[in-house]
C-alpha cells in the first residue's frame, strides 16, 4: 500500500488528535494542516475531557501532561450580587462521574498544543489559508485552496474546520448554517489581565435577569488572571435581542464588544472589572454555544470531524478526541480502502452523537441555569442552595455512580490492531 496522503482542514484538537492517532497507524503518512489563522491558535476558552475520550489521552500517553497544565479549578459557586456564595457544586474526583467542573478542565490552546506538539515536525502545515471547493475521483480528491488558488490532489480530506464548517456544506450541498441547532445561547470568551477570584480555585457564576451570566474561572497563570464569560440566554419571546446577538456575531469582535458594555452594564455584582478586562483581552472571541448535526458524516472521500460534524456543547471535545481516534483507528483497520474506513467511522459515531440529548434539552437546560428574571434566579439559588447545604448533590452523584447510572457513556469501539510503540505493543 502507497503511503496515505491526508489534508485536514483545522489545526484545532480535533485535527490534532486525528494527527497523533493516524502517525501512530501510519508512520509514514503524508498529513497536511491547512488553517485559516495566521498560525496555530493556542488560545480560547477552558474545555474539558470525558468519557471514552479520558482511556484515550491515557493510550495516547499524555494524560500525565494534561493533569500538569490543567487549570486547578476545584468547582463551581453560584454568587449573588455581593459576591456571596449561596451553592457550590464541588468536583467529583471521579474521572467516570464528573461534575460542571472536570477532573481534566484544561484550556482549549493548551490541550491543542499538547496534542500537537509530539507530530509536529512530521506534518506540513499551511497557514492563513482555507479550503475553496474539492472534486471527487474514483482514487482520490482534488482540492483547491482559496488563496494561493493551488490545485493538489489527496487520498482524502478531513473537515475538522469547525462548526461552520464549510466543507460540511459543500458535502451536503447545503449552507453550513442549516446544520446548527438551535440559537438561544451566545456567548464572549476572553482572558482579563487581573485575578478577579483573588486566588481561588472556584469558578464563579453570577446571574442577572434578562438571561445575563457572567463566569469567572480560574486561570494558574502566576501573572495574575482569569478568565472571562458572558453567556446571554434568549427565549422564543425575546427575537429582537436575539437578532441583534447574531447581528454582531456577523459584523464582528468590536461590535460584539459595544454589544456586551450596552447589555451588562447594569447588571452588577463584577461587570464594569469584567467589562473593563474583556476591552483589554488579547483574545476576545465569540460565538453560538450550540450544537451541530450533521446526517452524515462522510461523502466518497470527505469527512467530518469534531464540530464540523456533531458539535455538542460540554462533550464537543471529548467527541473530537474519540472522533480522531476512531477515525485513525478504522484507516488501520482497511488498510487501502479509504471509503470502507469512512462507513465503518460513520456507523460508529453517528449512532452515538444522534443519541446524545438533542438541542431542545441543552436550550432547557442553559434556560434553567440562566434564568430570565430575579424571581426565576432566586427559585434556582435557593434549589441549589437546599441541594449542596444538604449534600444532595454528592450522594446522589455517588449512588448514581455506584450503580453505574451517572458513569459517562462510553463510545462502542472495536480494538485496533495498533502497530508496536516503542516494542511495546499499543492496546
Amino acid at each position: 500500500m502507497s503511503k496515505l496522503n491526508i489534508l485536514v482542514a483545522g489545526s484545532g484538537i480535533a485535527g490534532g488528535a486525528f494527527a497523533f492517532c493516524l502517525l501512530r497507524a501510519y508512520p509514514d503518512a503524508n498529513i497536511t494542516i491547512v488553517e485559516r489563522d495566521p498560525a496555530l491558535r493556542l488560545t480560547g476558552a477552558s474545555v474539558d475531557i470525558r468519557s471514552s475520550a479520558v482511556d484515550i489521552i491515557k493510550w495516547m500517553g499524555v494524560e500525565s501532561t494534561i493533569r500538569q497544565h490543567t487549570t486547578n479549578e476545584k468547582g463551581v459557586s453560584f454568587v449573588d450580587g455581593n459576591g456571596k456564595a449561596v451553592a457550590t457544586l464541588e468536583a467529583t474526583g471521579n474521572s467516570n462521574s464528573q461534575s460542571l467542573t472536570s477532573e481534566y478542565e484544561i484550556f482549549r490552546g493548551a490541550l491543542a498544543k499538547i496534542l500537537l506538539d509530539p507530530v509536529l515536525d512530521r506534518i506540513t502545515t499551511i497557514f492563513d489559508e482555507t479550503v475553496d471547493h474539492y472534486e471527487q475521483r474514483e482514487d482520490s480528491i482534488v482540492v483547491t485552496f482559496a488563496k494561493s488558488k493551488e490545485v493538489k490532489t489527496y487520498d482524502l480530506l478531513v473537515a475538522a474546520d469547525g462548526l461552520r464548517s464549510k466543507i460540511r456544506g459543500a458535502m451536503l450541498n447545503t449552507k453550513p448554517e442549516e446544520q446548527i441547532l438551535g440559537g438561544s445561547c451566545h456567548g464572549a470568551f476572553f482572558t482579563i489581565k487581573k485575578d478577579l477570584l483573588q486566588g481561588g480555585q472556584l469558578a464563579k457564576w453570577y446571574n442577572a435577569p434578562r438571561g445575563r451570566g457572567i463566569f469567572l474561572r480560574p486561570d494558574p497563570d502566576p501573572a495574575g488572571r482569569t478568565r472571562g464569560h458572558f453567556l446571554t440566554i434568549t427565549t422564543d419571546k425575546d427575537l429582537e435581542r436575539r437578532q441583534r446577538l447574531d447581528d454582531a456575531l456577523r459584523q464582528g469582535k468590536d461590535a460584539y464588544m459595544k454589544l456586551m458594555e450596552e447589555l451588562y452594564e447594569d447588571a452588577g455584582w463584577l461587570a464594569p472589572e469584567v467589562l473593563q478586562g474583556m476591552r483589554e483581552s488579547d483574545d476576545f472571541y465569540c460565538s453560538l454555544y450550540t450544537g451541530a448535526r450533521s446526517p452524515k458524516l462522510q461523502q466518497g472521500r470527505v469527512v467530518l470531524l469534531g464540530d464540523a460534524g456533531y458539535a455538542t456543547p460540554g462533550i464537543g471535545t471529548s467527541l473530537a478526541i474519540i472522533g480522531g481516534y476512531a477515525l485513525a483507528g478504522e484507516l488501520l483497520n482497511h488498510p487501502g480502502d479509504v471509503q470502507a474506513a469512512l462507513k465503518a467511522y460513520e456507523d460508529i459515531m453517528l449512532p452515538h452523537v444522534n443519541a446524545l440529548p438533542g438541542v431542545d434539552s441543552m436550550d432547557s437546560g442553559m434556560q434553567w441555569m440562566n434564568p430570565q428574571t430575579w424571581w426565576g434566579i432566586s427559585i434556582r439559588n435557593a434549589l441549589l442552595g437546599v441541594l449542596t447545604t444538604l449534600k444532595l448533590d454528592k450522594l446522589g452523584m455517588l449512588v448514581a455512580s455506584a450503580t453505574g447510572f451517572a458513569t459517562e457513556k462510553k463510545v462502542a469501539m472495536p480494538e485496533y490492531p495498533w502497530p508496536a510503540l516503542n516494542g511495546v505493543r499499543a492496546s
